[in-house]
């Protein structure tokens, strides 16, 4: 197992390359100077042209791209222009909104599409298996904005019930944080709660027509202990997929809702970050962003080996 995770650990060296190759052309290709958005339409070329020296854009894209990519290496993911602090500092600072904001969301979806998930299994071919599936349908077909902004139209403008946006830390009490998070959280999590149901669905439908199923309702045992304790527990590793991936999708996707209702966290960064062209943020951003994907994906294959010993088995 260790041998295993060392490997995968080294994997993130390519994969780090690439991205930081692919990220850092793309970004300095598109239209846009950061020197002059700092300097504003009225500079002159010499004032514009003097900033670009001094923060090194007047370089070839190969020495930038080698000195970026060296601070990289060394753990420097360089210093913002506007905000004047290190990269590091402005992404950390922004970790702990969107995290909150991720959790809560991923909570909604798994709580909902493991109920709808195994009733439509139970209940398949029924109108309760039809009516799970068209939510499924509408919630990978309604983008997570237009859902937010109904829920904002619904629960902040018309009940009052919650804020309409904005963000309160946990620190400021739990039930306040809550309520700043609720809206965002299932419009971010709407789309993850179908795809979880639709893969939990599948799942349980394939382990239930398994034979130690029908020797286990043979024996008298009840529908519900079939299903929870020896169906689900057997179905759970494509689930425990889908559940990584789709985490790993809300923390990386969270851009859009995050500007919708305010919440200062990561992809607000990102966003703005882009309209400035703070490109160190950017490309800090993406990579520390793309780690955090590997690593999750990392521990939802170590969780594989807890919930079934032959996934042990099969790596040795």
């Amino acid at each position: 197992m260790t041998k295993y995770i060392v490997q995968r650990i080294l994997s993130l060296i390519p994969i780090l390359l690439v991205v930081a190759v692919v990220v850092f052309m793309l970004i300095h290709l598109t239209p846009g100077d950061p020197a002059s958005v700092i300097l504003g339409d009225e500079a002159s070329e010499e004032a514009v042209a003097q900033l670009r020296a001094q923060l090194g854009l007047d370089l070839p894209l190969y020495q930038q791209f080698i000195s970026w990519f060296g601070g990289v290496v060394t753990g420097n993911l360089g210093e913002s222009i506007f905000m004047d602090m290190s990269v590091a500092e402005a992404f950390f600072s922004r970790v702990p909104p969107t995290l909150s904001l991720a959790i809560l969301a991923q909570i909604f979806a798994v709580i909902i599409a493991l109920f709808l998930g195994i009733i439509a299994a139970r209940k398949r071919g029924t109108l309760a298996d039809q009516a799970v599936m068209g939510f499924s349908l509408l919630g990978i077909s309604v983008p997570s904005f237009l859902l937010g902004l109904f829920l904002i139209l619904f629960f902040a403008v018309k009940l009052q019930w919650l804020p309409v946006a904005g963000y309160q830390p946990l620190s400021s009490g739990l039930w306040n944080h809550l309520r700043y998070l609720l809206l965002p959280a299932i419009a971010l999590g709407a789309m993850q709660a179908a795809l979880i149901a639709r893969m939990t669905r599948a799942s349980i439908i394939e382990v239930l027509s398994e034979q130690y199923i029908k020797t286990a309702r043979a024996k008298g045992l009840k529908e519900r202990i079939v299903v929870y304790k020896h169906a689900l527990k057997n179905a759970f590793i494509p689930i425990l997929t889908v559940i990584g991936e789709t985490f790993g999708t809300l923390i990386t996707g969270a851009s859009v809702i995050e500007t919708v209702f305010n919440v200062p966290g990561i992809g607000q960064l990102i966003i703005r970050s882009i309209e400035r062209r703070d490109f160190a943020v950017i490309q800090g951003s993406i990579l520390l962003i793309t780690v955090t994907y590997v690593l999750l994906n990392l521990l939802i294959d170590l969780l594989y080996g807890l919930l079934d010993p032959r996934v042990k088995l099969n790596r040795r």
